[in-house]
């Protein structure tokens, strides 16, 4: 399950008031956090501040936030982050217990503003890119996550491994045609009430993440095989869940 979301294509004529995953996080609420792959934002950040060369007072967008983690972790070191997600949910857990420097606005991924003022974007755990429904769309995202970049401005991107899903990921229907993982699961909320909801996840290779960031002006610098907490430089593999990338735009 993923950081936060963004609109499916069903949606699009109401992209920021209607979306799949808002009944979700609607459900999870503060428990979200509780789940494993949520415990390693301080690795995650130790790893990816000094690979992107942020320093405090660089701009930061965190793109598919969720609840705020990456963003109120950046803020903690100095850094002025602002958190994207469409869950509204999520955006005001976010905003909660924000530290200064962290603000979140509740949009959708794929029509952020070309501003071109952020020093760097962060989108992970599949928040927003990976958790679409239409072709198309993940492509929308990285445009608008490029049009928010400066130029030379630093990009991490997680995106789930599709050689893992087609060998581990038990429980769900991968569709080889469109690189799609489908699965039903079951969610709790702060009570422990559990609820079975079906998600979606756009799955890559390596190839497949390079020429789509090439395509809108981004120049990958390293694509390494991650997996939740244990953010590092090991190569892409069958075995890792996830690919994390880095990259720039292009001046």
């Amino acid at each position: 399950m993923g950081c936060g979301g963004a609109a499916p294509a069903e949606a699009r004529s109401d992209a920021v008031t209607q979306s799949y995953f808002e009944a979700i996080a609607d459900h999870l609420g503060s428990a979200y956090l509780r789940y494993s792959h949520t415990k390693g934002t301080v690795q995650e950040i130790d790893w990816l501040v000094p690979v992107l060369g942020l320093r405090a007072g660089d701009r930061v967008l965190d793109v598919g936030c969720g609840p705020g983690r990456h963003a109120h972790e950046l803020a903690h070191r100095g850094l002025r982050v602002h958190g994207v997600d469409i869950s509204k949910t999520f955006v005001e857990l976010a905003r909660a217990d924000a530290p200064a420097g962290a603000t979140f606005e509740r949009a959708d991924a794929r029509e952020l503003p070309a501003s071109s003022e952020y020093d760097a974007v962060i989108c992970l755990c599949q928040g927003a890119f990976g958790m679409m429904t239409a072709d198309g769309d993940d492509e929308r995202v990285i445009a608008a996550i490029a049009g928010s970049l400066r130029p030379g401005g630093r990009l991490a991107l997680s995106a789930f491994n599709a050689y893992f899903a087609v060998k581990y990921h038990e429980g769900a229907d991968f569709d080889a045609e469109s690189g799609v993982a489908h699965e039903w699961t079951d969610v709790l909320d702060p009570h422990g009430a559990s609820r079975r909801v079906e998600l979606w996840t756009g799955c890559y290779t390596p190839r497949e993440l390079r020429m789509l960031l090439d395509r809108h002006g981004i120049d990958v610098d390293a694509i390494s095989g991650v997996e939740p907490g244990r953010y590092g430089d090991d190569k892409p593999s069958v075995e890792a869940p996830e690919f994390l990338v880095t990259g720039r735009r292009r001046s």
